[in-house]
């Protein structure tokens, strides 16, 4: 049976998108836009899609969690033994979509991934409620697993395996990856699909250079 969606669209009115009102620094006005997103009713404005590439140049995607963002780069925490994992391992050039329905907005991100720090990693796990330690250490990511109840019992073999112990070692499989960006697009819907894309690259001087993209 074939789905019918050509008829599903809407206009976007909300707010335009103009040289002359951002900043020269796409990480702040990176922050600005999640500033708006987080006081909006968005669902999880820190979810962002993470797209990688394999040695065989076939792309996958999935949602992670933005947990850290500075001036080096955005931050999330995965399995290193997961297929994005992997695949960062083999390439590391990565792309990260943040997509703000609600306030009509998308930005696109691309850079390099690298893994963070491992006393950065141990900090972060450390405050991590003590389920998510354990479900980390049970949970071989990415793998064929049997069923539902073979992850339950590995989750509770983990479980008491620690006993009482307060706080779960990091696994060393487990961590932070961080994304150094080399290029931003933010994209505001505009009227009649003549949407606002302004584009922020680095130069050979490693200046950023702000230009506007046709819808």
């Amino acid at each position: 049976m074939t789905y019918r969606t050509e008829s599903m669209r809407r206009e976007y009115h909300l707010q335009e998108l103009v040289e002359g009102a951002v900043t020269d620094d796409p990480l702040r006005q990176f922050r600005a836009w999640f500033d708006d997103a987080t006081a909006s009713d968005t669902l999880e404005p820190n979810a962002m899609v993470l797209a990688t590439v394999d040695a065989a140049s076939r792309p996958s995607q999935r949602t992670v969690l933005l947990k850290q963002i500075d001036e080096a780069g955005f931050v999330f925490f995965t399995n290193y033994q997961s297929r994005k994992g992997r695949e960062i391992a083999e390439n590391p050039q990565v792309a990260l979509l943040f997509f703000w329905p609600n306030l009509e907005r998308q930005l696109r991100i691309s850079g390099v991934a690298r893994h963070l720090d491992a006393p950065a990693s141990d900090a972060y796990y450390a405050q991590r409620p003590r389920g998510s330690q354990i479900g980390a250490m049970a949970s071989p990511q990415s793998q064929v697993v049997p069923d539902r109840q073979w992850l339950a019992e590995r989750f509770e073999s983990v479980t008491a395996d620690l006993g009482d112990e307060s706080v779960a070692q990091r696994p060393d499989h487990w961590g932070g990856v961080i994304v150094t960006p080399d290029e931003y697009e933010f994209w505001q819907g505009r009227p009649n699909r003549l949407h606002d894309r302004l584009r922020y690259r680095l130069d050979d001087d490693g200046a950023w250079v702000i230009e506007r993209l046709a819808p």
